[in-house]
């Protein structure tokens, strides 16, 4: 389960990228989660997926 707070799952998110997962598409399948949602919950903190540094910036 993701954490619900949007600054928390910024944390979460990154650091499974970073430590678990070579793509966005890859944590998403593997957490079973909606990419949209993720992307539209991080868009909220004026963040976006970034493909070459594998980490919503």
């Amino acid at each position: 389960m993701l954490p619900k707070d949007p600054v928390i799952l910024l944390s979460f998110v990154n650091t499974k990228l970073r430590d678990e997962y070579s793509s966005l598409e890859e944590l998403c399948a593997a957490l079973d989660t909606d990419r949209a949602e993720l992307e539209k919950a991080m868009a909220a903190l004026d963040r976006r997926y970034s493909p070459e540094h594998n980490q919503f910036l």
